[in-house]
């Protein structure tokens, strides 16, 4: 699971985020490319725009999903 307090501060503001164990592999980019941005100074993904449809939610979930190292959070999941 993403750990919020290791999350990139390059995510927008919202409910999905990505920490520092992304290992830049693109699924998350592939899978929700309206959501998902590589950063070419840390060589990293991250959540450029929070989910503006079902699809798009749909999408980033199916990216946190198949995310082969849990980097990508769901704040509506993170226990605090």
């Amino acid at each position: 699971m993403a750990d919020l307090e290791q999350r990139w501060p390059t995510n927008v503001d919202g409910r999905f985020f990505v920490d520092r164990e992304c290992i830049d592999c693109d699924l998350c980019r592939s899978t929700a490319p309206r959501n998902f941005a590589r950063s070419d100074d840390g060589g990293h993904s991250f959540v450029s725009r929070q989910p503006q449809s079902e699809q798009e939610l749909r999408d980033c979930e199916q990216a946190m999903n198949d995310c082969p190292v849990d980097a990508i959070g769901d704040l509506e999941e993170v226990q605090v």
